[in-house]
């Protein structure tokens, strides 16, 4: 009987612990991305797959994904990467089962930069979706 008791707290921990991860995940708002790349890695990911889910048990909910690039390139370039980012975000939510009649996507290009600074640490923090309810 006290292992059935041990098991039960065990479970109980294990989906306190599930419950936080997720809302970290779904705390976080951006995902980023390499240098000229729209692929989505495996953190980012995992944030799109929390951000999913909260829309799964939430119908009424609707999301914009706005798309940004880092300075580098041409405007017509950024514009063009900043969507297919946004685009990837938005494919990804789809096939977690979110109907695409609750995703718009949109870009900025490098119009919104997160840090106005022109060096690699900034870029990195520039090239992301932005998750907004």
């Amino acid at each position: 009987a006290e292992t059935a008791g041990a098991d039960t707290r065990g479970a109980a921990d294990g989906a306190a612990l599930k419950a936080a991860a997720q809302a970290d995940l779904l705390a976080r708002r951006r995902v980023h991305f390499a240098f000229d790349s729209s692929a989505v890695d495996d953190e980012s990911r995992a944030v799109i797959e929390a951000h999913a889910a909260h829309l799964a048990a939430n119908p009424q909910i609707k999301v914009r994904l706005e798309g940004h690039c880092d300075e580098r390139g041409t405007r017509e370039y950024n514009l063009a990467l900043g969507e297919r980012r946004a685009q990837a975000v938005e494919r990804l939510m789809r096939v977690l089962g979110v109907g695409s009649n609750r995703l718009t996507a949109a870009t900025y290009g490098e119009e919104k930069p997160l840090d106005p600074e022109h060096n690699e640490s900034a870029w990195r923090l520039n090239r992301r979706v932005e998750i907004l309810y």
